[in-house]
């Protein structure tokens, strides 16, 4: 299974303020752009991909709402405004939800109350754990076992802290390239490249 985790800092819990987020300071696109990059290719889906979106603007509790793709069934199209629904859809189910609660909100889509933190602990149970860095390792030296996860973040940079966090949970450092891209498009080199191994 490959997992990738989009860490929205700026993303609002609100889903109107979500919603009306597209081409403003939150950038809510860059989820979108990232979900379809990540789970779609041409006339069909992936399998055995995961997505969590961690929207972190909040009063109260960031929410990850993750995408499976091998149980989703009908997202009501393909295009930005569809995928922002039904994250919207997620984060309206998720209203009076505590502290590290989840809920499922239609077939492959849940959300639960949970930080980017301790989501990423989590995962590295199960995952073998890898952060973009210009200077981390090319991607194309680097061996991958079977369930990759890679974090990621919309256009505000994942904070110096952070990485020394992940970095005690073994995460490793990999590289795309000297240039610094969007989410949505490391997705896609990222697929190329494990597609190719």
């Amino acid at each position: 299974m490959r997992a990738f985790v989009l860490r929205a800092r700026s993303a609002p819990t609100d889903s109107q303020k979500l919603l009306a987020a597209v081409g403003q300071e939150a950038h809510s696109e860059i989820i979108a752009h990232t979900l379809m990059n990540a789970i779609f290719v041409a006339q069909s889906h992936r399998d055995d991909v995961i997505v969590h979106i961690v929207l972190e603007s909040t009063q109260d509790f960031s929410r990850t709402v993750s995408f499976n793709s091998n149980e989703i069934r009908n997202i009501g199209g393909f295009h930005e405004q569809a995928l922002l629904q039904k994250v919207a859809q997620a984060l309206d189910a998720s209203k009076g939800m505590g502290k590290e609660q989840q809920r499922q909100v239609a077939a492959g889509i849940s959300v639960r109350t949970i930080s980017f933190e301790k989501l990423v602990q989590e995962l590295a149970e199960d995952y073998q754990l890898f952060v973009m860095d210009k200077k981390g390792t090319a991607i194309r030296e680097q061996a991958f076992d079977a369930n990759p996860c890679f974090l990621l973040t919309d256009h505000i940079p994942m904070p110096k802290k952070s990485f020394n966090s992940l970095k005690r949970l073994g995460a490793e450092k990999i590289s795309l390239g000297p240039k610094m891209l969007f989410a949505s498009q490391c997705v896609v080199l990222i697929h190329n490249e494990l597609d190719c191994q």
